[in-house]
């Protein structure tokens, strides 16, 4: 399965913070071949590059509501499976396995970390913007959570909306360098 796209040159946006209000709303469905949708994964792409240890960014955290995320783990010392660079639009969790707790971080709350329980190993089916082909990827571990935090933030949910409390909130202590930045 290839998932190379042809992207447009990408260009570096701003990360959106909470409490803006495009992170909490669900994003629509999105045409794959539309000109404006491949110049939006690009500028997730080109944004998630430059930003240090960032392995995902969605189309909210670029001040759109849009179904459209880019992940690449392919550097994070905790992934197993490593498909490269992700870009995916109107992608869903098809299969998902036990849930295990672990640390998450986001650009978008950059103070806080927090401990969510995900699926483990995910099955995810999207379209490779450009073509709109249907592809499905079988990711476990990190690349598996990093999956479900991206999809999270399409369907209008941060990582601090599936923490158990606030005993599972940290304030982060390493920031943009850190490896678990996401």
């Amino acid at each position: 399965m290839d998932l190379k796209v042809a992207l447009p040159e990408g260009r570096v946006l701003e990360v959106v913070r909470a409490p803006a209000p495009v992170l909490s709303q669900a994003g629509p469905v999105v045409d794959p071949a539309a000109p404006e949708v491949l110049q939006l994964c690009a500028d997730l792409v080109a944004t998630m590059r430059v930003s240090p240890g960032c392995v995902g960014l969605a189309a909210p955290q670029l001040g759109v509501a849009a179904q459209a995320f880019c992940v690449d783990v392919t550097e994070h010392p905790k992934a197993r499976s490593k498909h490269g660079l992700i870009v995916l639009v109107n992608a869903v969790v098809m299969d998902a396995s036990r849930n295990e707790k672990a640390r998450e971080g986001c650009m978008s709350v950059p103070d806080l970390t927090g401990d969510v329980k995900r699926a483990t190993r995910v099955t995810v089916r999207g379209q490779l913007p450009g073509t709109g082909e249907t592809v499905e990827i079988s990711a476990d571990a990190f690349e598996a959570r990093a999956l479900q935090h991206e999809i999270d933030h399409c369907t209008g949910l941060l990582f601090l909306d599936r923490v158990a409390g606030a005993h599972a909130i940290h304030t982060r202590k390493v920031y943009l360098g850190s490896p678990d930045h996401g």
